[in-house]
């Protein structure tokens, strides 16, 4: 019978070190942001996991809300394109943002979406990703809080994916070349 670990060629970070990555992720986020206005921002879908565990681990009060981007479709490589699919809902105007990525590679989308923001006038805009890939980097980013650094493999799990499948592994894995060639 067929399991999606069959196509995982190794995991990279399991479970207890995702989450022992978050606590110490979290305490952080909580002590720089201690006493301002905090508002999450995730990036769908691939944030998800990674921005709901994290904020377990933040103990002050934060607001939070998502966007959704895109400039890969059903890719694997970056487009260049990058497109608004989903907006927020909140007013920033003022805010401490933290933007929450599950991977930055190219980092292209990612400035694109600070230029954006910064419109909105916010008090501030830090990143706080799980995944730093700086091999792949075609734009220079300033990154607060990095969980790791990755090698230029082909990641899934905990909210990656590879053609909308593999979000739901528990862990973070190298798919199979296989896979996707």
């Amino acid at each position: 019978m067929y399991q999606m670990k069959d196509d995982i060629k190794e995991v990279l970070f399991t479970e207890k070190q995702l989450r022992e990555k978050e606590r110490e992720l979290g305490k952080k986020i909580s002590e720089d942001y201690r006493g301002k206005d905090l508002i999450l921002v995730g990036i769908l879908k691939g944030s998800v996991p990674f921005m709901a565990d994290l904020l377990k681990e933040i103990d002050i009060p934060c607001t939070m809300d998502f966007m959704a981007v895109s400039s890969y479709g059903s890719a694997s490589k970056t487009s260049g394109v990058v497109r608004i699919l989903k907006d927020l809902d909140f007013e920033i105007e003022g805010k401490d943002v933290l933007i929450v990525e599950d991977i930055i590679d190219s980092g292209v989308t990612l400035s694109y979406l600070i230029d954006y923001l910064k419109g909105r006038k916010p008090a501030s805009i830090q990143i706080a990703c799980l995944l730093n890939k700086p091999d792949r980097r075609k734009k220079i980013l300033d990154v607060k809080y990095i969980g790791f650094r990755v090698p230029d493999y082909f990641l899934v799990g905990y909210g990656l994916d590879y053609s909308e499948k593999y979000r739901n592994l528990p862990y973070i894995g190298v798919l199979k070349e296989e896979v996707y060639k």
